[in-house]
């Protein structure tokens, strides 16, 4: 808790997000879902973003959760690599909530490719869904955020944006490490306007896509991972949901550009 410089005497909760509007894409499942969850459970009302119709029914189920937490949820199909559907996606959070305050550039795929078998399309797909989706998405959410002169974007970038990834990945490596970059460069430019900009970079926790790279294309990658830990053990979604909300609240206010390791040791700077 910390004391409420208005009114003397008084507390409140520490991470309190009660008000805010947040927009996690990408969050009918894994990480994404996790961020909606955590974020709820702070007091924001959530936008529940995902993209293609197999994830409309998690996507509800992530909504039941947000309201389960007495918050309000809008669920939006949205292709967040859209520039139309991602001004007609952030048009809908305003027009419902009339505010949005927190946007967790999440959406991101992987594919189990190595630079040998990647074709260019392969290559662009990756690109598009984690790299150009979080430009259009702050591009169109600073507005709403320099009304109230708050807001925080917040990328999901991964421990491969620094150390490489671990299993000739290229396509999906280079896409993390462009969003540090470019989180500590939109830092700069809206600074001023009461927005923050950071990153979380998760090491191994274990979403679908992990389970699909880690355990059904080759178990023994899931031993191999787990050694490389040092706290011997695979992360939570929640891991990292907590990490945002931190990320989200006003008590991380001067913080910005900054990256979050959240891996298990798995990376030290």
């Amino acid at each position: 808790m910390r004391k409420n410089g208005d009114r003397k005497g008084e507390y409140v909760m520490l991470f309190d997000l009660t008000g805010r509007c947040a927009l996690v894409t990408g969050s009918a499942r894994g990480l994404g879902a996790a961020m909606a969850r955590c974020l709820a459970q702070a007091g924001a009302d959530v936008v529940v973003n995902y993209t293609s119709e197999n994830s409309a029914s998690r996507a509800e189920e992530v909504a039941k959760e947000v309201r389960a937490f007495g918050r309000r949820a809008l669920v939006i199909q949205a292709d967040v690599s859209s520039e139309e559907q991602v001004q007609a996606m952030m048009n809908a959070a305003n027009e419902t909530f009339g505010r949005l305050d927190i946007l967790c550039n999440n959406a991101g795929v992987n594919s189990n490719f190595n630079i040998y078998d990647m074709t260019l399309e392969e290559w662009q797909r990756i690109q598009n869904n984690n790299l150009t989706s979080g430009f259009l998405c702050s591009k169109y959410a600073i507005p709403l955020m320099k009304r109230n002169h708050y807001g925080r974007i917040i990328m999901t970038a991964s421990l491969v944006g620094q150390q490489g990834a671990l299993f000739g990945q290229v396509h999906y490596a280079a896409t993390k490490g462009a969003q540090v970059s470019f989180a500590k460069t939109l830092a700069r430019t809206v600074a001023k306007d009461g927005i923050t900009v950071n990153c979380v970079a998760p090491g191994v926790h274990m979403t679908e896509t992990l389970h699909e790279i880690l355990v059904k294309s080759d178990p023994h990658r899931m031993d191999d991972t787990i050694s490389r830990i040092p706290m011997g053990k695979i992360g939570t979604c929640e891991d990292v949901g907590y990490a945002v909300v931190y990320l989200a609240s006003p008590e991380a206010g001067y913080l910005t550009g900054v990256t979050i390791d959240i891996n298990g040791g798995m990376y030290m700077r």
